[in-house]
């Protein structure tokens, strides 16, 4: 499978299709490969104090592990803010609707590479606990933390 693609979106796609290529990747390739620009607005959103995934890190979760609950939760912050800036367009009536129409496309591909990786970085969570062989207790730890 190849696909052509520039940008934000060829990158996802480059992403996707290195990972689709390999059996094994850790969570550290994983988000090696996946590049993604926040707008001032998200980079303002984002912008937590520090110790954003103090309850990650104080879990007792193997590090592969907390490494993916945070890419989880960075992916949902990333879907969040261009969910806010694809509904912010959509209600913007100044804008030549074919400068607008191009926005809302580009900004619905940003969102559904972002939707893929987000996916993409679940399963591998479920199959990391899986073959890491944690505990229930462990378990429900690591899905409290992958919905928070």
């Amino acid at each position: 499978m190849r696909i052509e693609a520039g940008g934000f979106v060829g990158n996802i796609a480059q992403s996707l299709q290195r990972q689709n290529s390999t059996v094994e990747q850790s969570p550290e390739t994983l988000q090696e490969g996946l590049r993604v620009s926040l707008s001032q607005l998200g980079r303002e959103l984002s912008a937590k104090p520090d110790g954003k995934h103090k309850d990650i890190d104080d879990s007792d979760l193997p590090d592969s592990i907390k490494t993916l609950l945070k890419m989880i939760r960075e992916l949902k912050l990333q879907i969040a803010i261009k969910l806010a800036e694809l509904q912010e367009l959509t209600a913007d009536q100044s804008l030549d609707p074919e400068q607008k129409n191009a926005r809302l496309q580009a900004l619905r591909a940003e969102l559904g590479g972002l939707n893929s990786a987000l996916t993409s970085a679940s399963n591998n969570l479920a199959r990391l606990m899986r073959d890491q062989g944690l505990s229930s207790e462990q378990m429900q730890a690591a899905a409290t933390l992958a919905l928070g």
